[in-house]
């Protein structure tokens, strides 16, 4: 009886423990099939790469893929980098998807608001403001070349100059020239880039001073070998240094933003390597003592001016062979790309050094082109609108081409796209009829904002 009692102890514990086991595996799987397990965030999700695509522009511009982009730095608006694989092979005339960013170049709310506000320099609208212009286009004459100084020509509508261009979401303070060298004490502005480069120097020229004669600002030229050449009409740059505060502003003429080397210094004829992959000879001797540097380069970029230069393409210090790279807008945009990561390598080596790209300054040629009877007589403000509302820029090359790297976006292009009234036009001191420019801006002008927009930024 003993024996037949303990075996029915044992059937009920097994069964008991089956029992248990049975539940246990029930419950599992229904905690695995409940809804309520589905919310709790994956790696993935929580870490969310989103996409980011590029569409070029083909009226002005066509993007490169380069496969030097895996040297990847940081961007104040980065999130997510995704670098190019290795042995990828040049793509050129195709948009590089090579980095992510949240977007704008400025955050200003980040953790208050159920929405994150970000800070676009390049969206937002003209308005009217009766305190413009910055200074006198009659008064600037010791920094403005007589070419660009619309006063001092026969025009008579000057309602162009009374607009100031309020960005969406951005603190954007009034320029006062004091307070600017204040800030930029002991501190060197370098411009690098084409004429439209030359016109954003001589602005800021004109706004730091006042529009006013100012003999106590020092030309230091000869510094950084900004000499008149002999027989050269002018010097490949100008530098000047306002000496109450040390703050040193300097312009180097490089149209295309590539190295420039004659192939035969006793030739004067000789051809020119033009090499899409290296910096300008200047910008490597002098980085180390700019504090701001201003780049820019796309409307020399045309075969007409490179055969009137004699520049030949040269990569990797030999004859570019590749034909697909020859075509002008490849060349262009790959020479955008090497110059953007080159700079972005020397970043780590000059912590004090915040580096913008300026993005292509518009034409406004209608009926034709500037040799072909094009003119821009429209002198109304704002006749096509007067706001921007995109969030893209523009100028897609260089957007694409400062993507994560710390190299910072200077985005002029639309905002200028609104201002055709504000170019030259036909109008010249000599008060003859000739080819119009629309491409140059009159100054004061659109070019002042360009350094609002910059100053804001710095």
């Amino acid at each position: 009886m003993k024996g037949g009692n303990n075996y029915r102890l044992r059937g009920r514990n097994l069964s008991l423990t089956l029992a248990v086991l049975i539940v246990t595996t029930i419950a599992l799987w229904a905690w695995e099939k409940n809804p309520f397990s589905n919310t709790l965030p994956s790696a993935q999700e929580r870490y969310i790469i989103p996409s980011s695509e590029f569409h070029s522009d083909t009226r002005n511009e066509s993007a490169v893929s380069w496969n030097a982009m895996e040297k990847i730095g940081e961007n104040s608006s980065q999130v997510i980098i995704t670098a190019a694989a290795k042995g990828e092979e040049k793509n050129f005339g195709t948009t590089p998807v090579d980095a992510i960013s949240a977007g704008t170049p400025e955050m200003i709310d980040s953790t208050s608001s159920s929405q994150t506000k970000f800070c676009n320099y390049a969206k937002g609208r003209w308005v009217a403001d009766s305190r413009r212009p910055l200074y006198s286009g009659f008064g600037c004459k010791q920094w403005l070349s007589g070419m660009w100084a619309c006063r001092l020509t026969q025009r008579e509508d000057f309602s162009f100059e009374g607009y100031r261009w309020q960005p969406e979401n951005c603190e954007m303070p009034e320029f006062e020239r004091l307070t600017f060298l204040e800030r930029m004490q002991d501190k060197t502005i370098a411009f690098i880039g084409d004429s439209l480069g030359r016109q954003q120097f001589q602005s800021l020229m004109c706004m730091a001073s006042g529009g006013e004669e100012s003999p106590e600002v020092e030309n230091v030229g000869k510094k950084y070998g900004l000499v008149k050449a002999r027989g050269a009409i002018r010097p490949d740059g100008w530098a000047y240094r306002f000496p109450k505060t040390n703050t040193t502003i300097l312009y180097y003429w490089s149209a295309s933003l590539s190295d420039l080397v004659p192939l035969n210094i006793s030739d004067r004829t000789t051809d020119v390597a033009m090499h899409l992959d290296r910096p300008p000879a200047f910008m490597r001797r002098f980085l180390n003592q700019f504090d701001v540097l201003v780049l820019n380069t796309g409307h020399h970029w045309n075969r007409g001016k490179l055969n009137a230069n004699r520049w030949v393409m040269h990569v990797d210090g030999k004859r570019n062979e590749d034909k697909k790279l020859a075509e002008i807008r490849n060349a262009k945009n790959f020479t955008i790309y090497s110059i953007v990561r080159w700079v972005d390598s020397q970043l780590p080596s000059h912590p004090h050094l915040k580096v913008f790209f300026r993005t292509i300054s518009p034409r406004h040629f209608v009926n034709g082109d500037w040799n072909t009877g094009g003119t821009c007589d429209n002198t109304i403000p704002l006749s096509g609108g007067s706001e921007v509302v995109q969030d893209e820029s523009s100028d897609p090359v260089v957007e694409g081409a400062v993507k994560g790297t710390r190299v910072k976006i200077l985005d002029i292009t639309a905002i200028s796209q609104l201002r055709d009234e504000g170019h030259m036009s036909h109008y010249s001191i000599r008060g003859t009829t000739g080819v119009n420019d629309c491409l140059h801006w009159c100054l004061p002008g659109i070019p002042d904002t360009w350094n609002e927009l910059l100053i804001a930024q710095i």
